[in-house]
């Protein structure tokens, strides 16, 4: 399974859940991406996926459920290493190299803020893509 699928995955599995399983904030998840659009395990970018769901799903509700849950909180809205923690994810600088070489990032993998800020950026817009909705942070 690819890095990103690794992330997007306990997203879906969530969302897929329904509302008995997190707080409903603004959208009622029907449906989510197949399976096969957030699990390719290619090491090139990851090619076009399926179709938004017909109704938008409430991400921001999934995650900061999931983070209410834990002990220690996790700031999942501006750092990829906290996503990929809430997600169950190993953050290892090796695993977001390895996340890097699959989304296409193009920049020095040894300035690893500049990575993970454009990290956290391309798989929030993956998520978006895929029918999630995220709050901009100047909401």
């Amino acid at each position: 399974m690819s890095i990103l699928g690794k992330i997007l995955g306990p997203i879906w599995e969530r969302a897929k859940a329904g509302p008995g399983h997190r707080p409903d904030r603004t959208a009622t998840p029907t449906s989510a991406p197949a399976p096969s659009t957030i699990d390719a395990g290619s090491a090139t970018a990851p090619q076009p996926h399926a179709p938004a769901a017909a109704r938008p799903v409430d991400v921001d509700g999934i995650l900061d459920f999931m983070n209410d849950q834990r002990d220690q909180k996790l700031n999942w809205r501006t750092s990829i290493v906290d996503l990929m923690k809430l997600t169950g994810m190993d953050s290892t600088l090796d695993e977001r190299r390895e996340l890097a070489d699959e989304l296409g990032y193009t920049g020095d993998t040894s300035d690893t803020a500049a990575m993970n800020v454009w990290l956290h950026s391309k798989v929030l817009e993956r998520i978006r893509a895929d029918g999630g909705q995220i709050r901009d942070l100047t909401d």
